[in-house]
């Protein structure tokens, strides 16, 4: 599939690197609540105290809603090796498009408005590669759009694992009280049971366990494993997924060295995790984990892609087209994002994080 952007966003370090480079921050779609927030973040009087970022983007999209919502921002373009503004209300922007106020209408996404969302996400990414930024920060964006695009993923989690050379991605949900990760995502309900094997398990296990142990500083990491079916198949009564396909990855895990236990049966181990008991759970489909994750962190949550050569990180909503536009957007989801990302850029060793450059003159050549 060809990644070229559409638009000239161009990231080639022409400058030397800076030696901690800023985290980047992807528009998200021009018709949702990405912009919003974003300007929301960087007029913040607490943003001078937060992670150095650039915002890969659109100028005109940001002055559409800073004149709309009557935000006093100054929106500076920035190219690779300048400094990026953290003081409140100046916001170092990487262009990657350049929308007309005709193109933009909050609520309604259109071909236009995809493109754009698209080029940033690529721009970002071939940023981070070629060390221009130190981690992504991705606001939403609306997957249909992605496809009107011309890139025909579910979502970010599988754009940014092509980009990157990632056969492996996982999800995870992270919040202060729960950490969730996912051994499917995307799909319907009826196939889950079909896209669960021992191998595929044992592999989410290892990463999720390593992300834990490196990305979050954590020395012993206590990892459970929710079932899939109602009381964790009550000995086969409701399914033998668990004695089949989990129990045995469980158990190699467990004989890999991992503290990880299960499965428990759904309804009850969330409440444990959230009680400090465990570090982390493993859910065997989206909203097994997504439901329980944001009643406790809807307001808070991050979503962290594991298994990436970079640093990935997004607020944990949508688009929310239906009050895009109205200046009422939160944005305690993108301030946890963007300290999160800042946080794992610092516990990965820096070797890990060259890996991704070399990765991408491979991918070049």
């Amino acid at each position: 599939m060809n990644f070229a952007a559409s638009s000239d966003c161009n990231p080639a370090l022409t400058y030397p690197p800076m030696p901690t480079p800023p985290l980047a921050i992807t528009m998200g779609c021009p018709a949702g609540i990405g912009p919003e927030i974003i300007l929301k973040y960087f007029s913040d009087t607490a943003t001078a105290t937060r992670p150095p970022a650039v915002v890969v983007g659109d100028i005109s999209v940001l002055r559409y809603y800073a004149d709309r919502f009557d935000i006093d921002v100054q929106l500076l373009p920035w190219k690779a090796g300048d400094r990026a503004e953290t003081g409140s209300g100046r916001i170092s922007v990487l262009e990657t498009s350049s929308l007309s106020r005709e193109d933009i209408c909050p609520g309604q996404p259109s071909k236009s408005t995809a493109l754009a969302m698209a080029d940033a996400i690529i721009c970002a990414a071939k940023g981070i590669q070629k060390g221009i930024f130190s981690g992504i920060c991705t606001c939403p964006i609306s997957k249909e759009a992605l496809q009107e695009s011309g890139h025909c993923f579910p979502g970010h989690t599988e754009m940014l694992a092509e980009l990157t050379s990632s056969s492996t991605p996982v999800m995870m949900m992270a919040g202060t009280s729960l950490r969730v990760t996912l051994a499917t995502i995307h799909c319907a309900i009826a196939d889950v049971p079909g896209l669960l094997k021992e191998e595929s398990l044992i592999r989410l296990f290892q990463t999720t366990h390593r992300s834990l142990s490196i990305d979050f500083a954590i020395s012993a990491p206590r990892i459970a494993v929710a079932a899939l079916n109602p009381h964790a198949g009550e000995n086969a009564m409701f399914g033998d997924e668990e004695q089949t396909i989990i129990r045995p990855a469980i158990e190699k895990a467990v004989t890999s060295g991992m503290n990880i236990h299960g499965p428990f049966p759904p309804d009850t181990i969330f409440n444990k995790a959230a009680r400090g008991e465990y570090d982390a759970v493993i859910c065997m489909y989206h909203d097994q984990g997504l439901i329980p994750f944001k009643l406790l962190h809807f307001a808070d949550g991050v979503n962290v892609t594991l298994g990436l050569p970079i640093v990935r990180t997004s607020v944990d909503h949508g688009t929310a087209y239906d009050i895009a536009g109205s200046g009422v957007a939160d944005i305690k989801s993108l301030v946890a994002a963007v300290e999160l990302a800042y946080t794992i850029v610092n516990n990965r060793p820096k070797s890990t994080q060259s890996d991704a450059a070399v990765q991408q003159e491979q991918n070049d050549t």
